[in-house]
C-alpha cells in the first residue's frame, strides 16, 4: 500500500512553491548585490531569510542567513543555513554578485568569475528568495531550473529532503562555515549514519538510524523529522516530533542542524509579530553525550562530563601530554616512553591510573587474561611497545599510540594506565623524630652552613668570569668588521640599517621557521632580489662562534643548496642574506589548497632526486660535514627553473650548544620529520636526516601530509604505514589515486620502497645517502623492506 502522508506532503509542498512564486519579490536579470552597498542580501517576503553576503573572517562568504531575531540587524544576530563555495577563498567587499543568463555569478575584487549556479539545464531569467528558506532560479516559463534546496551544506530546513546519497557536513564552528570535521550521511542502504572526518568506515561511526531500505530524511514545514521510504511503500521511522503552534500571531521555522562539534539536533524559532523576536528552543538532538562523538576531543586526549554540570563536557591530555594549538588534541611530552638499554623501566617509568576510562574504536594490538589490575600494569611498564593499558573484568589490553576516542563516564567500570617518565628518582625518606634530635640540629646547622660558604664563592668566582668575558666581548665587537672581512671574503657585510632599507623596513614577510622570519628584499647596488632571515633563539656564544658557523655555511656550494650571500651581526641583532627562491617552498606546492597546479609526476621525482643529491652533498662531500637536523618540505625551496634546494643547512648548530651530543628537543622543533632517536634523547647523526628525507620523500610522490585527518579510512591517517600496506598489498595506485598525472607505476613503487627504507625506526636499517641515490636511481636493487613501527604522533 502507498505512504499517504508521503504523496500528500509532496502535493503540499508543490502547492507552497506554487504560492510563493506568485507572491515572492521576484529578482530580475542584472540584478546584483555588494557587502558594501545598502543592499548585500535578497530577503524573502517575511524578512526571515536573506540570500547575500554575510561576513566571516576577514572576508566575506555567500549564502543564506536565518534572521533570529527581527528587532537586530547586527549580522551575529542571523543564523547561516547554507554556504555557496564554502570551502573556496572568502572574497573582499569590492565583491559583487550578479544575476544573469547563465546564473548566479560572483564577481572578485580582480574581476574573476565564480558560478554560484551551476550546471544550469535552462537560460536563467529570475530568481527568488522564498519564505521558507529555499533559494531558486527559474527559466523564461517560471520554471525552477536550481536551487539551494538541492545543495544543502550542514542544515535542513521545513519542507527540504536529505535523500539517497546526500550528506550534511558540520561547519568548522559557529563563526567558521568552511566544512568541518563531521558528516550525516543518507546511506544508500537506508541507514543514517554520523561520521568523523570524511572516514565511512562502521568503526568510525558515533551514531545511526539503524533502518534499511530506500529511505529519504524529510524535515517537515510542522516539524516533523522522519525517514521516509523513497518508493512509497514501507513504514516510515520517526525521529522527532516539533510541537507546531498554530496560532496566528506566530511563525514557527524548524531547521535541522549538524553542529561543528557532531551533535545533529533539530531546532524550532517561534516569531512573535507583536516583538519582531524570536525563541529558540532545542527540540531533539540524536545525541544527549558530548562524549559520544568519536574525535571530538583529538588524539592522546580524553573527553569528560563536567562534575555537577549536565551534559557539559570537557577534553582533557593524557598524563606526560601537552595540548596542542594546532590541532585538537595533545602531544607527547618530554622523551621516548620505551626501552633504552638494559636497564629496570620501573627506575625510568611509571603507570599513571584514570579511572572508569575507555577506548571504544581502538584496537588494541595485545590482549591477555591477567588476574590483578597491578600485574596488568606492570606488563605494560617491561613492555617497550605499550603505551598504554586498560584493565576491564580480568582482560589487560594493550595499546600504542596515538590514543583516540578516549572518554570516563562514571558507568565505565574499567581503569586505564598511561606510561609516563619518571620526573626525579628520589624516594621520600622518613625520620625517626624521637631520637638523635639533639644530632640531627647539629648536622643541620653544618650543613647550611657549608652551603653558605660555598654559595658566597660561587658568587663570587661567577662575578669576576662575567667581567672578564663582558671586557672580552666588547673587545670583540669593535674588531668584528675586520675579523669578518678577513675570514668571509666570499661572503658580503651589511650593516642593519642597510637590510632594514632593503626589506622596506621588514614588511614583506615570505614565511617563518624554526630560525626566525624570512623578508624579500632588493639590493639597491645591482637590483637582485634576496631573502633576508633575521635569526630568533640564537645561542649567544660570542661573535667569533657566530662567524666560525656562518663560515662553514658560505664555503659550502651546490647546485641544490640555497646560496648565502651575506650576513650581519650588530650586537645581538643576527641576519643572514640568501639568493631568492622565486617559486616557494615544496610545502606550499603540495599542501596548499591555493596553489592552482601541483608539479607533475615528472617534476616531483626530480625534486626527490634534487634533495637527495644536496643531502649527500652535506653528509660526504662538503669540507665540512654538516647533519640539517630539520629536513622538510618547509625548508626545501624552488628558483624559477623549479630546481629543488634545501635552506637552513647548518643553522642547527647555531640554535643549540656545539659540545652538547644529546640534543633536547624544544617546543618549536617538534615535528613528524624527526627521527624518532629525537625523542629517544639519543645521538643524533646523519641517519637522523636519512629518516626527514624518507618522510619528505613520501609526502612529494603522494602530494599529502604524512599524518593526515580527513581521510576516507583509519589506516590512511599516517602516510608511512598506509604506504607500507598498499605496498604490501601490490597497490601502490591508491596512493596517487587522486592525481590526474600520468605516474609511472614502477618508479612509484620503487620510490615508495625507498621512502620506508628510510623510515625505519631503526637508524642501523636506514641506507646512506649515496645508497638512496642509487636506489632511486634504479642503478642498483632494492631490498623488499620491512614493516616500518609507527610513526609517534609528537605534534597530537
Amino acid at each position: 500500500m502507498a505512504y499517504a502522508p508521503a504523496v500528500v506532503f509532496l502535493l503540499c509542498a508543490l502547492t507552497i512553491v506554487k504560492a510563493e512564486r506568485n507572491h515572492s519579490n521576484v529578482i530580475k536579470l542584472g540584478s546584483s548585490l555588494s557587502p558594501n552597498s545598502n543592499l548585500s542580501s535578497w530577503l524573502s517576503p517575511s524578512g526571515h531569510f536573506g540570500f547575500g553576503f554575510y561576513p566571516q573572517g576577514n572576508g566575506f562568504a555567500v549564502g543564506i542567513q536565518l534572521v533570529n531575531d527581527l528587532s537586530l540587524t547586527k549580522a551575529e544576530q542571523s543564523i547561516v543555513v547554507w554556504t555557496a563555495q564554502r570551502d573556496g577563498p572568502l572574497v573582499s567587499s569590492n565583491s559583487m554578485l550578479l544575476l544573469t543568463r547563465d546564473g548566479l555569478l560572483l564577481q572578485t575584487e580582480q574581476g574573476k568569475q565564480v558560478p554560484i549556479t551551476e550546471n544550469l539545464s535552462k537560460e536563467a531569467r529570475s530568481a527568488a528568495m522564498l519564505d521558507y528558506g529555499n533559494f531558486v532560479v527559474y527559466d523564461h516559463r517560471s520554471q525552477v531550473i536550481w536551487q539551494s534546496f538541492d545543495s544543502p551544506t550542514d542544515t535542513i530546513l521545513g519542507g527540504q529532503n536529505l535523500t539517497s546519497g546526500m550528506y550534511l557536513v558540520s561547519s568548522v564552528s559557529s563563526n567558521n562555515h568552511s566544512s568541518g570535521r563531521y558528516w550525516l550521511q543518507m546511506q544508500t542502504d537506508g541507514n543514517l549514519v554520523s561520521y568523523q572526518i570524511n572516514i565511512t568506515t562502521p568503526e568510525a561511526s558515533y551514531w545511526s538510524s539503524n533502518t534499511h531500505g530506500d529511505m529519504t530524511l524529510s524535515l517537515e514545514v510542522r516539524g516533523f523529522l522522519v525517514l521516509l521510504p523513497e518508493t512509497g511503500t514501507g513504514s516510515a521511522h520517526p525521529l522527532a516530533n516539533g510541537s507546531y503552534d498554530p496560532r496566528n500571531n506566530r511563525t514557527i521555522i524548524y531547521r535541522a542542524t549538524l553542529e561543528a562539534e557532531g551533535i545533529f539536533r533539530l531546532y524550532l524559532h517561534n516569531y512573535s509579530v507583536m516583538s519582531r523576536s524570536s525563541k529558540v528552543l532545542i527540540v531533539w538532538s540524536n545525541l544527549d553525550d558530548q562524549c559520544e562523538v568519536k574525535g571530538v576531543c583529538g588524539f592522546n586526549s580524553y573527553c569528560a562530563l563536567i562534575f555537577g554540570k549536565t551534559n557539559k563536557t570537557e577534553c582533557h591530555c593524557y598524563p606526560g601530554f601537552n595540548p596542542n594549538d594546532e590541532f585538537p588534541g595533545c602531544y607527547k611530552n618530554g622523551g621516548y616512553d620505551g626501552c633504552t638499554g638494559n636497564e629496570d623501566q620501573r627506575l625510568r617509568y611509571n603507570m599513571a591510573s584514570i579511572d572508569h576510562m575507555s577506548w571504544p574504536g581502538d584496537h588494541p594490538y595485545s590482549v591477555v587474561r591477567l588476574e590483578k589490575l597491578q600485574v596488568c600494569s606492570d606488563s605494560c611498564l617491561k613492555d617497550c611497545s605499550c603505551k598504554a593499558v586498560l584493565y576491564i573484568n580480568g582482560s589487560c589490553n594493550k595499546y600504542k599510540l596515538p590514543l583516540r576516542y578516549g572518554r570516563t563516564s562514571p558507568g565505565i567500570s574499567a581503569t586505564g594506565f598511561i606510561k609516563v617518565a619518571e620526573t626525579h628518582n628520589l624516594q621520600p625518606l622518613v625520620k625517626n623524630e624521637t631520637k638523635n634530635s639533639r644530632g640531627l640540629i647539629v648536622i643541620l646547622a653544618l650543613s647550611l652552613g657549608s652551603i653558605a660558604c660555598i654559595c658566597f664563592a660561587f658568587a663570587v668566582s661567577s662575578f669576576t668570569i662575567y667581567v672578564y668575558r663582558l671586557k672580552r666581548y666588547k673587545k670583540l665587537l669593535d674588531h668584528t668588521k675586520v675579523g669578518l672581512a678577513e675570514e668571509l671574503f666570499s661572503l658580503q657585510s651589511f650593516s642593519y640599517s642597510e637590510l632594514e632599507d632593503v626589506t622596506h623596513g621588514f614588511k614583506d614577510e615570505l614565511g617563518r621557521g624554526t630560525f626566525g622570519a624570512v623578508y624579500k628584499g632588493t639590493l639597491s647596488t645591482s637590483n637582485k632580489v634576496v631573502a633576508v632571515k633575521r635569526l630568533e633563539k640564537v645561542v649567544e656564544e660570542g661573535v667569533r662562534e657566530f662567524k666560525a658557523e656562518i663560515t662553514t655555511i658560505g664555503r659550502t656550494h651546490h647546485r641544490n643548496l640555497v646560496q648565502l650571500l651575506g650576513f650581519c651581526i650588530e650586537g645581538s641583532r643576527k641576519l643572514l642574506v640568501y639568493e631568492y627562491m622565486s617559486n616557494g617552498s615544496l610545502a606550499r606546492l603540495l599542501f596548499n589548497k591555493a596553489v592552482p597546479v601541483r608539479p607533475s609526476w615528472r617534476e616531483r621525482v626530480g625534486i626527490v632526486l634534487d634533495v637527495a643529491k644536496a643531502v649527500l652533498y652535506l653528509h660526504e662531500e662538503c669540507g665540512v660535514h654538516i647533519i640539517h637536523c630539520n629536513l622538510k618540505p618547509q625548508n626545501i625551496l624552488l628558483d624559477h627553473t623549479w630546481t629543488a634546494k634545501i635552506s637552513d643547512f647548518g643553522l642547527a648548530r647555531l640554535l643549540v650548544p656545539n659540545d652538547e651530543t644529546k640534543i633536547s628537543i624544544g617546543g618549536e622543533q617538534r615535528s613528524t620529520y624527526l627521527a624518532p632517536e629525537w625523542q629517544k634523547n639519543a645521538l643524533i647523526s646523519v641517519k637522523s636526516d636519512i629518516y626527514s628525507f624518507g618522510i619528505v620523500l613520501l609526502e612529494t610522490v603522494c602530494c599529502r601530509k604524512n599524518i593526515e585527518l580527513k581521510v576516507s579510512a583509519p589506516d590512511e591517517m599516517i602516510l608511512s604505514s598506509w604506504a607500507y600496506k598498499c605496498f604490501k598489498a601490490r597497490e601502490v595506485y591508491k596512493l596517487v589515486e587522486d592525481d590526474d598525472q600520468n605516474v609511472d607505476l614502477k618508479t612509484l613503487e620503487r620510490m615508495i620502497k625507498v621512502g620506508l627504507w628510510c623510515v625505519q625506526d631503526d637508524p642501523g636499517l636506514r641506507p646512506l645517502m649515496k645508497n638512496v641515490i642509487l636506489m632511486l636511481e634504479g642503478t642498483t636493487g632494492i631490498p623488499v623492506p620491512p614493516s616500518p613501527e609507527l610513526p609517534k604522533p609528537v605534534d597530537f
